[in-house]
């Protein structure tokens, strides 16, 4: 008898710490998280910048509705890039310390401005600080042929450093890193 009640307390307690440790996970993120760094192989553990952005989709939308010319933008969805310099660089040529920074941009016809904030942790830009920015760059904006359904950013080296690219539809701005 002492057995089969040590056997059913066991039982008991097996259930409940399972019903303990179950987890509820959350479904997949409408705009998932991506990175881009340079350089971007995986094989060089020294990186210069490093971007970590959320990509929202366009799902028959156009980039105007979702980030408004003359408008301060989070540059992706959900909480504002984050874009970290593991050195000294000039963006876009202004000199730029090593550090962690948001990121930020205002798109516009032709030319769009890139902004590096310093507050950290913002969702959206519903608390961006203009006092805060630690640099305003402008960068051109031009067209592609080929359509980017999802916001991306890439690197492409160039002498000197790379540029950072941002795509989205058919637009393309480009800023220039250099060490």
């Amino acid at each position: 008898m002492k057995n089969v009640f040590t056997i059913a307390l066991v039982a008991i307690a097996l259930v409940f710490s399972v019903e303990a440790s179950a987890q509820d996970f959350a479904g997949l993120d409408k705009s998932p998280m991506d990175a881009a760094a340079f350089p971007s192989s995986y094989k060089v553990s020294e990186k210069t910048v490093r971007v970590t952005y959320s990509r929202p989709q366009l799902k028959g939308r156009s980039i105007s509705d979702l980030a408004p010319a003359g408008k301060v933008w989070r540059t992706g969805a959900n909480e504002a890039p984050e874009i970290t310099f593991y050195k000294d660089v000039t963006f876009g040529g202004t000199a730029v310390a090593a550090g962690t920074y948001s990121l930020f941009t205002i798109p516009g016809e032709g030319e769009w401005t890139i902004i590096l904030n310093k507050n950290l942790n913002q969702w959206g830009a519903y608390s961006y600080d203009e006092g805060a920015d630690a640099a305003r760059v402008k960068a051109s904006a031009s067209s592609d042929g080929k359509s980017l359904e999802e916001f991306s950013v890439t690197f492409k080296e160039v002498e000197g450093g790379a540029h950072m690219i941002m795509g989205w539809g058919s637009t393309r701005v480009s800023v220039p890193v250099m060490m």
